[in-house]
């Protein structure tokens, strides 16, 4: 078990070389890819197709909220970088990761628009990926920089929603 436990923790710190961001357009790219080509099958008809729009466009909107709310708190975006501030304001209010919500939210908006069963399928690893190599990591270099505050934080706020 412990030799599973140090591979995972390998792979995170590799996947943890490529910002959030790339995952996030890569994923798209893959989920129009496989509907183009490989569409399985039809599950969504239009109007609903247009609401996929307007929920990817409500994620994209949650993004750009999260990425303003750290800029106006003069903390760096990256997660690679230090936090200079724990953020808890606007949006942060409701989630503790509203920027990688307001992705995940992009691409679940993007299925339905599609209207195709295989770009689903990307959605999970991106949420895996997400979860383990980046929201787990950041979590713990938080608690070590903030301890009280973010434990309060974490204590009263959701992780996701």
């Amino acid at each position: 078990m412990e030799t599973l436990q140090s591979s995972l923790d390998m792979i995170n710190r590799e996947l943890r070389k490529t910002i959030p961001p790339v995952y996030f357009l890569g994923s798209l790219l893959l989920m129009f890819t496989l509907s183009y080509f490989m569409p399985v099958s039809h599950l969504i008809y239009i109007p609903l197709r247009v609401f996929g729009s307007l929920v990817a466009i409500l994620g994209i909107a949650a993004t750009v909220w999260g990425a303003n709310c750290f800029k106006r708190e003069g903390t760096p975006i990256k997660p690679f970088e230090s936090a200079t501030t724990l953020v808890r304001n606007g949006i942060y209010c409701y989630s503790r990761n509203p920027m990688y919500l307001g992705m995940l939210i992009t691409l679940t908006g993007t299925w339905i628009a599609l209207g195709t069963f295989s770009p689903l399928l990307v959605i999970p690893v991106f949420f895996y990926i997400i979860q383990e190599a980046f929201i787990k990591h950041e979590e713990k270099i938080l608690e070590e920089t903030f301890p009280d505050e973010y434990r309060d934080y974490r204590d009263k706020v959701r992780r996701w929603i």
